[in-house]
């Protein structure tokens, strides 16, 4: 698993107004030879389970479902895989939750497996890798199935999803094609099981952030068809793409990931505080008042100035001086992770600082790969595919994408409408989502821990103008990018959903 690789779990690492859904997604190839298209027969299988979430007993039906998309010509060109958990018997006045993950290129694998489906894969709960196989599988009390109906989505490229021979990939992966489709995916679920008045809710993790954006443009940015939505949920979140990019004059990278770095010289001893909100909290200060100050003067920075700022930074960091001097007191986060820790001879993950990892050798610039990532993989990939084939009776000789490969190569990343040159800020969508929608709430979670998203940077794309900031939650966790591997984060984040969710 390469760098670039794990890179996309994490969005990054992750305006024209709404047609009407179906013009996106008709092939548009008006010379190509009239054929009879291909049919397919989408695959459904179901099992009724039991299970005790949120301290109640609930009997419910399992669904693993295709739906196919098509152009105007009814040739398939996507088969969109969702797997739904609704209570028995099925009541339409009961929320309805819609959730995925990130990348691009993401299965829903994550939360449904980690997070919030019936049953999860249970891999070490301390920040140690998760081995190998067995990995257990466990009944999952922390499913939100007591509070709301549950549909996992697995957008096109991703999961067992696919793109059908011929689709031109361009159809499906960018921001605007690959929310479309979801949201087209989302109408038919609530149209199929008359959900059509039931509370809904819409989130994801990760890239999953910024599909959340898109999507609530799809559903209710003006096709006077709209699906209004009680809340969003987002976990790990990205929306403004400057602030993770360190490219030379960008300061905004190095002042979001600030606190990230004070957070994780924390965890490891190499700062002192309180606690890890109190450091969270000097780091946040520091960053938008001298550090931000000190990097906007550039060359102007006087030497006493420089020297203050110099300090204060290695205190929060745990970086020597000296190295911070090298660095022109501009310290990439890839940099970070190999050198708070070498003079242990160890590195610290991306999408989790707390996790370790060891490199061929301790000389080098940047880790050779993230411990918090492939610490985790192997488990959930085996959980996926054993609950999906083996207890919902999936059929399928395709390989589940954990993480798939095409969706991030081809992903078309430019909006209409932005500007010449414009970088990549999807808030916006929400903030209007909610100023047309005066009961729309949104919840935001974030592990201290993050590289992949910053906390700091959520905060701060969530909180420019034109946002209800009466309308947000923020809950944060002692994990990083995946906060419900650590079990007490997982029981803390189910919880503070379930507040969120019955507080409509």
């Amino acid at each position: 698993m390469t760098t670039r690789l794990i890179g996309a779990l994490a969005a990054a690492s992750l305006i024209a107004l709404s047609a009407p859904m179906a013009a996106p997604l008709a092939a548009q190839d008006k010379g190509s030879a009239k054929s009879d298209p291909v049919q397919i027969d989408p695959q459904v299988k179901t099992r009724k389970l039991s299970g005790t979430f949120g301290g109640q007993r609930i009997d419910y039906t399992a669904t693993i479902r295709e739906t196919v998309l098509k152009s105007d010509e009814g040739k398939p060109e996507a088969v969109i895989v969702t797997t739904s958990y609704v209570k028995d018997p099925a009541d339409p006045s009961r929320p309805v939750f819609f959730l995925y993950n990130g990348g691009p290129g993401s299965g829903s694998v994550w939360l449904q497996m980690g997070a919030f489906g019936p049953k999860r894969v249970a891999i070490p709960s301390d920040a140690r890798d998760d081995g190998a196989p067995p990995y257990p599988i466990v009944d999952n009390p922390d499913s939100l199935l007591d509070v709301a109906d549950l549909v996992f989505i697995d957008p096109p490229g991703t999961g067992f999803s696919y793109l059908t021979k011929g689709t031109d990939p361009e159809k499906y992966y960018g921001l605007r094609q690959d929310a479309r489709a979801v949201a087209e995916v989302i109408r038919r679920w609530i149209n199929d099981n008359g959900r059509w008045n039931s509370p809904k809710y819409l989130g994801g993790e990760s890239y999953g952030t910024t599909r959340t954006a898109m999507v609530v443009d799809e559903l209710e940015g003006g096709t006077y068809n709209d699906v209004g939505l009680n809340g969003l949920i987002l976990i790990s979140t990205i929306l403004d793409f400057a602030m993770r990019e360190p490219t030379p004059g960008n300061e905004m990278a190095y002042l979001v990931t600030l606190p990230n770095m004070a957070t994780a010289a924390y965890y490891h001893g190499k700062a002192e505080a309180e606690s890890v909100e109190a450091i969270a909290e000097e780091a946040r200060a520091f960053a938008i008042g001298p550090y931000a100050t000190a990097l906007l003067k550039g060359q102007d920075l006087p030497q006493a100035e420089r020297a203050a700022v110099r300090a204060e930074l290695s205190r929060l960091t745990g970086l020597s001086e000296e190295y911070l001097e090298q660095a022109n007191l501009r310290v990439t986060s890839q940099r970070f992770y190999k050198e708070l820790l070498r003079d242990r001879g160890l590195t610290i993950g991306r999408l989790d600082a707390r996790y370790t990892g060891e490199d061929y050798d301790n000389a080098g610039e940047y880790p050779d790969n993230d411990p918090s990532f492939y610490g985790i993989d192997g488990g959930y990939t085996a959980a996926i595919n054993a609950w999906a084939r083996e207890t919902l009776g999936f059929e399928t000789d395709r390989q589940y994408n954990s993480i798939g490969r095409d969706p991030g190569r081809q992903w078309d990343w430019n909006l209409a409408g932005q500007g010449r040159n414009a970088y990549l800020n999807v808030a916006p969508f929400i903030g209007r989502a909610m100023r047309q929608n005066s009961e729309l709430r949104l919840f935001n979670a974030q592990g201290w821990y993050d590289f992949a998203t910053p906390f700091f940077g959520a905060e701060y794309s969530l909180g420019r103008p034109g946002i209800p900031q009466d309308r947000l939650t923020f809950r944060y966790y002692d994990a990083g990018h995946m906060m419900y591997v650590r079990n007490e984060d997982r029981g803390k984040l189910s919880q503070d959903l379930r507040a969120f969710i019955r507080a409509r």
